[in-house]
């Protein structure tokens, strides 16, 4: 009944997979008592591979996340001392964000974890599969980016 629902239904098939996927990360990190969400790892995780210094709207804008909830995951982080808030030079409530010495350690702990899961996602799927799965999923998302009104 499940597989004949999903059959030919691709958005259903895409939401029903990510939120698979946030449960297991969700669970996974809850197990081990990581002191991040999946939410905050990702943003660390953008943070540090990115090299300028970003802003709340930025990471809102690539998560997709609206700013109350941006804003909400970024002053948990904040009190947790994982990033630290510089004030923007134009004087407004905008703040740079940077990753701390703590953040960069939490980061480092969970990443082993997050090849785990990765692998446990994408076990006895061809590379080349992926690859297209890949492509695909991105052209989809091109394909809809421009045309969703999301308040961020």
């Amino acid at each position: 009944m499940y597989r004949e629902y999903l059959k030919g239904r691709i958005g259903a098939l895409i939401y029903i997979t990510g939120t698979l996927v946030r449960g297991l990360s969700t669970q996974t990190f809850a197990e081990k008592k990581f002191d991040l969400t999946p939410d905050q790892y990702v943003i660390l995780n953008l943070l540090l591979e990115n090299d300028e210094i970003m802003c709340q709207r930025q990471l809102a804008e690539i998560t997709f996340k609206d700013r109350a909830n941006m804003a909400r995951i970024i002053e948990i982080m904040h009190r947790k001392g994982l990033v630290e808030k510089i004030p923007d030079s134009n004087g407004r409530k905008i703040f740079k964000l940077v990753v701390t010495e703590k953040g960069k350690a939490a980061r480092d702990m969970v990443f082993p974890t997050d090849i785990d899961l990765r692998k446990i996602i994408t076990a006895d799927i061809p590379e080349e599969d992926l690859a297209v799965t890949f492509s695909t999923l991105e052209k989809m998302n091109f394909n809809v980016r421009d045309k969703v009104k999301l308040q961020i």
